[in-house]
């Protein structure tokens, strides 16, 4: 399994699909599956029955996960779309991701 460039809480930008444009804060990655959940993108309607949860059952709207080729992380200074780096911090020593746009390290 690979790592993949975006991680949870990361803001992103969607480029292709019916979301093209919009962009969401990361809910969870499934790594495994090259996958990401993102707060208000691919929303789909799911068939529940009634539970502790939702006593009432019936159809919830909710997020369905989106591949990663198509989000690209938001540029911290420019609020733009940018693709991802890594390089070693001097001070750390540890490995941190940037934004190849600015130079910006990630968070």
């Amino acid at each position: 399994m690979n790592k993949l460039h975006i991680k949870k809480g990361d803001t992103v930008y969607v480029n292709t699909g019916e979301d093209k444009g919009k962009t969401g804060r990361v809910l969870r990655v499934l790594v495994k599956d090259q996958r990401a959940v993102v707060e208000g993108i691919n929303m789909v309607s799911k068939h529940t029955k009634p539970n502790a949860k939702h006593p009432q059952g019936g159809i919830i709207k909710m997020e369905a996960p989106v591949h990663v080729s198509n989000l690209n992380l938001l540029d911290p200074k420019t609020n733009k779309p940018t693709r991802v780096g890594h390089r070693i911090d001097e001070t750390t020593g540890k490995k941190v991701r940037y934004s190849k746009k600015s130079g910006e390290e990630i968070k």
